[in-house]
């Protein structure tokens, strides 16, 4: 035996859930989740600094000569 109450909630719950699945808002811009857009808002760092380019080749040639460093060093290495 289920009880009357119980039986009448039922109905009322399963009309709620399935209006709140479908249900969507518009998004707020003062939400915190709300990134600024735009040009050079994606990049994890700030490309206006008076370092950066310093900061970009330094990046660059050590990525480029280090493998050749690494070679030279393997050969020069004494060995075992």
């Amino acid at each position: 035996m289920v009880p009357q109450p119980a039986v009448r909630a039922a109905p009322r719950i399963t009309s709620m859930i399935s209006r709140r699945a479908f249900h969507a808002t518009r998004a707020r811009l003062s939400s915190p989740y709300h990134y600024p857009e735009g040009p050079y808002s994606n990049l994890p760092f700030n490309t206006k600094t008076r370092f950066f380019a310093v900061r970009y080749w330094a990046y660059m040639l050590t990525g480029f000569f280090a493998p050749f460093g690494i070679a030279v060093w393997q050969t020069k290495k004494p060995k075992a």
